[in-house]
């Protein structure tokens, strides 16, 4: 594969697996159309798609198609949404019917409740639909399970649901999943960190923000109104939605008070909504029975419902003891006006139900899950509810912020949406309607100064530029695959999804400096192994990536020259990383996890061949913690001594160049520039003045600094600007200070 292949290969993109067709229902809207169309061609997608904007039509087109075409496809949904599917159906002129096993299924399109699932077998089905499928996260691990791993073998699926919940990554984790896309803790660290000890709470990388949208629009598409996609919003611009508050004055039982105690804690609340039932009950009964319209009450708690229920004549009931029967047939008699009243909790009726009808609703208090609240106000406020909805929250005075925290949280879900559908609008649009983006190439610059140059590029088509046989010494530290902690460039070669991926990336690079470097000389990488967690690579341990490196250039032709391992402080390491096995209460709970420190390794390889320039002459100064070395005779052999060791104890960890100026706001990580006593210590051993010395991994210009100072010349490939503008401004610097040194031996 050519190197400009792989690159294109590494694209964060899931690529299409469904069926072209050309004719679809003439009952779809155009951006329902053009939606539908690609969910078609893709073969595995997900729609969010916002309340009314019509995810009953698009699914069932895309079933009609996939069963014509394809063979069975089943749709789940949730309890009477099913058989408000069904009937939803016959208006399109499409047949599907309500199934509760495999031995019921006999036509080409059948659904059933998620409650059903575990009776139907996915090998009779060539496509599934989850309908609301956000609901996954509502049911235990082993449910969510079984819908991914056992139906996700089923070759075509669909999951649509609303918008999904803003900032809830496992939410979007579920889709991609299930979707086949990739694994959720695959995601997790492909493109989000968690910081400091809360490993529950991921933030997506800043580096990863555009590549994880671009990823995202490869498989889902997320809609809330028509001009999303560049059409007309027309009829699905929904009337006023209009929020009133009920206070209810609770009763002082406590004496010792002169009023009523706002309640803080959960437990608190739950109490103080227990103290409240008939008052907040009376308010909301007074409200409906003044009223002769349809109406809808919400209610956490069965006291809640009960008591509400026998204050409003014709009121129903739907609670969760009744059968799956039951509470269907009262929900789709609702629906069709046969029941003025409906009372029931959100987590029964709170998803799916289409229920323009109604306008008037009522929380019989909250709780504070603002998703909760949010999909019920949706059952009513939805395109094609013709009225403006009124919503009457009833809350007693002392059950606290529950109030306040549902507002600040519909606040920051406005925003957090918003930010969501910016980001993906564009490149959905691009992806709906087939249109291309135009992929820019890798930004490249150059800059000279006396013995040097620094290339912004590509490292393997910088190296490939360079003269054969040309190089004296390599000396770099090569990254590992860390995706999106530098940036977001697929060029990087810390941008892979796996190891296997940069070793890939990484052979295309050996070769060239093999071409390049003189007979004879040596090349110098700086590495560590690398420490795997359970969540990427399934088990704690450690990754021979010093070893897989020095195959690696073996296989290419080196010669495995030699290898000296540098000391690191296990205390620091362990502040820095919180490994598990560095800490001392790991010790004492089971020492069979605890290890130690990961050191730093110099590893030299030698290209084969008569070296024509001979690394002569003695060694006149010494590289590395000058407190530790005293001489005792022959400078030389004092330093060689040292240098000699199969263990550098002497390397003073911060003596490295300047690097703030170099960081990114995105950057997940401080730069770690190589320490100056190690590069020396390489360019005294195995270099001459006057040689070329070469980075690859230029970084801020540590390997230029260096080696401009100690009179050889230098060339180096940066990929990231900010770290290339900073390494320039140090090989200036270097430049600068070898010219007044030159000055002053003139002189003397």
């Amino acid at each position: 594969m050519e190197y400009s292949e792989f690159i294109e290969s590494k694209a964060m993109l899931d690529d299409p697996n469904g069926i072209d067709v050309s004719e679809l229902s003439e009952y779809l809207y155009p951006f329902q159309r053009d939606i539908v169309s690609w969910a078609i061609r893709r073969g595995r997608a997900s729609i969010f798609a916002d309340c009314g904007m019509g995810k009953t039509i698009m699914q069932l087109e895309w079933a009609r198609v996939y069963s014509e075409h394809v063979g069975p496809v089943l749709i789940v949904a949730p309890l009477a949404v099913a058989k408000q599917t069904v009937c939803e159906a016959e208006k399109f002129g499409i047949s599907v019917k309500y199934v509760r096993s495999t031995s019921d299924v006999d036509t080409p399109i059948s659904i059933t409740n998620y409650e059903m699932l575990d009776k139907f077998n996915p090998s009779w089905f060539s496509g599934i639909v989850l309908d609301e499928s956000s609901i996954l996260k509502s049911y235990t691990g082993k449910f969510r399970n079984l819908v991914i791993e056992k139906f996700g073998t089923i070759p075509f699926r669909l999951a649509c649901t609303a918008t999904p919940a803003p900032n809830d990554h496992m939410e979007l984790a579920n889709h991609a999943e299930f979707c086949g896309i990739m694994k959720r803790q695959e995601m997790l660290s492909m493109f989000f960190v968690h910081d400091g000890g809360e490993t529950q709470k991921w933030r997506l990388k800043g580096h990863a923000e555009s590549e994880f949208w671009k990823w995202m629009t490869s498989w889902a598409v997320m809609i809330q109104r028509p001009s999303n996609l560049g059409y007309d919003d027309g009829k699905f611009i929904l009337p006023d939605l209009l929020i009133n508050h009920h206070t209810i004055t609770a009763k002082n039982n406590d004496c010792s008070t002169l009023f009523a105690m706002t309640a803080n804690t959960l437990q608190e609340r739950l109490q103080a909504r227990r103290d409240t039932i008939q008052k907040r009950s009376e308010a909301v009964a007074e409200l409906v029975n003044s009223d002769g319209g349809t109406w809808l009450i919400w209610c956490n708690m069965n006291k809640e419902a009960e008591t509400v229920t026998s204050l409003i004549d014709g009121a129903v009931n739907v609670h969760g003891s009744l059968s799956l029967d039951d509470k269907t047939q009262k929900m789709l008699d609702f629906s069709s006006g046969k029941i003025r009243v409906l009372v029931t909790k959100p987590k029964i009726a709170g998803f799916g139900m289409n229920w323009q009808h109604c306008h008037n609703m009522a929380f019989l208090g909250l709780n504070d899950s603002w998703e909760s609240y949010y999909q019920s106000v949706r059952r009513c406020w939805r395109f094609g509810q013709k009225n403006d909805v009124n919503v009457h929250i009833v809350t007693a005075d002392i059950e606290g912020e529950v109030v306040r925290n549902i507002e600040r949280k519909e606040r920051q879900a406005k925003l957090m949406l918003d930010e969501m559908c910016k980001n993906m609008e564009s490149l959905t649009r691009e992806n709906i309607k087939g249109s291309k983006r135009t992929m820019s190439d890798c930004k490249t610059e150059t800059s000279e100064g006396k013995g040097w140059s620094a290339m912004l590029g590509d490292c393997v088509d910088v190296v490939s530029s360079i003269d054969t046989e040309s190089v004296g010494y390599t000396i770099f530290s090569p990254p590992f695959a860390s995706l999106y902690t530098y940036s977001n460039s697929d060029r990087d070669m810390g941008n892979c999804k796996t190891h296997s991926e940069f070793y890939q990336h990484f052979m295309y690079l050996i070769p060239e400096l093999y071409r390049v470097t003189m007979p004879g000389r040596l090349l110098s990488f700086h590495c560590m192994n690398l420490p795997t967690s359970k969540a990427r690579d399934g088990f704690i341990g450690i990754s021979d990536f010093r070893g897989k490196l020095i195959q690696m250039f073996i296989d290419a032709g080196w010669i495995f020259h030699s290898e000296v391992c540098i000391w690191k402080d296990p205390v620091t390491a362990m502040q820095r990383t919180k490994a598990l096995g560095l800490l001392h209460k790991q010790v004492c709970k089971d020492s069979a996890m605890s290890r130690q420190g990961i050191p730093d390794y110099l590893v030299t390889m030698r290209k084969p061949g008569d070296n024509p320039k001979p690394c002569e002459g003695p060694f006149t100064e010494f590289a590395g913690d000058e407190s530790t070395f005293k001489q005792t005779g022959n400078l030389s052999i004092d330093i060689w001594q040292r240098y000699a060791s199969p263990v550098w104890m002497d390397i003073n960890p911060s003596r490295t160049l300047q690097k703030k100026s170099a960081r990114e706001a995105k950057d997940e990580r401080h730069i770690c520039p190589l320490q100056l006593d190690v590069i020396e210590r390489g360019l005294q051993l195995w270099s001459m003045p006057d040689d070329l010395v070469l980075s690859p991994f230029m970084g801020i210009g540590s390997e230029g600094y260096c080696a401009i100072k100690m009179g050889r010349r230098f060339v180096g490939a940066e990929l990231k600007e900010s770290y290339w503008k900073q390494a320039c401004k140090n090989l200036k610097n270097a430049e600068s200070m070898s010219v007044q040194s030159d000055l002053f031996a003139s002189a003397d």
